[in-house]
């Protein structure tokens, strides 16, 4: 059994505090543009509370919610009880996944890379685990565009961040992490979120589509529309 990751004070207060004030600055809408059009059998790493969950289309017909974390997991399964589509909550770890190769039509990544202690191996295990063709959709906040903000990225990961924000971890480049695994990102929207006149360690943002390389048939994420 894989032995869980056990992070209870961050993940009540993520549940209580972090996820409603994401809610509020408007996060649903980019779930939703991360879930649009997907169908057949999800895998989801790092489902947390499941706060993902309502905003899967009809069409999937199987999701699978891996969340190591119990607090987190046992919050998740409260919420699968009124999700839109079938939901399985599994305890495991993103990068040992507990599925044979080529489970699934299409894997999903929502503010999760910036936490596994193996980003590398999570993403690899997610390429093993998809079908010919599947998807990667992946949401994530990331390191940031300019030098100056990078920087102090790499000092707030050095301190204690990572260890009070349940192993988040601020610099991560995860598009390239994506692309070196083995994935071919196929669409991508680079934002800034929450919006705000000064960006802060954790406002850029990433949102795409990837296939294993080499592999067609991804659905593209359109970018909001802006008006002139």
């Amino acid at each position: 059994m894989t032995e869980p990751i056990k992070h209870p004070l961050f993940a009540r207060c993520y549940a209580r505090y972090a996820g409603p004030a994401l809610r509020k600055a408007g996060i649903d809408e980019h779930r939703r543009r991360l879930l649009a059009g997907l169908s057949g059998e999800v895998v989801e790493v790092g489902a947390g509370n499941g706060l993902n969950f309502p905003q899967y289309p009809p069409e999937v017909t199987r999701l699978v919610a891996v969340e190591p974390e119990p607090t987190l997991r046992a919050l998740a399964g409260q919420r699968a009880a009124r999700a839109p589509v079938p939901v399985e909550t599994v305890a495991a770890r993103a990068e040992r996944l507990p599925f044979p190769d080529a489970s699934f039509d299409a894997a999903v990544v929502c503010l999760v890379l910036c936490s596994v202690a193996d980003p590398g191996a999570a993403l690899a295990e997610l390429r093993r685990v998809l079908r010919p063709g599947g998807q990667l959709r992946f949401l994530e906040h990331v390191r940031a565009p300019s030098p100056a903000l990078r920087r102090v990225q790499r000092v707030l990961d050095a301190t204690l961040w990572p260890r009070l924000a349940g192993g988040c971890h601020t610099s991560r480049d995860t598009e390239s992490a994506i692309t070196a695994a083995g994935f071919a990102v196929t669409a991508v929207d680079r934002f800034d979120f929450p919006e705000s006149r000064v960006s802060l360690p954790a406002t850029p943002h990433v949102l795409g589509t990837a296939v294993r390389s080499g592999e067609r048939g991804a659905l593209s994420v359109a970018a909001p529309t802006v008006d002139p």
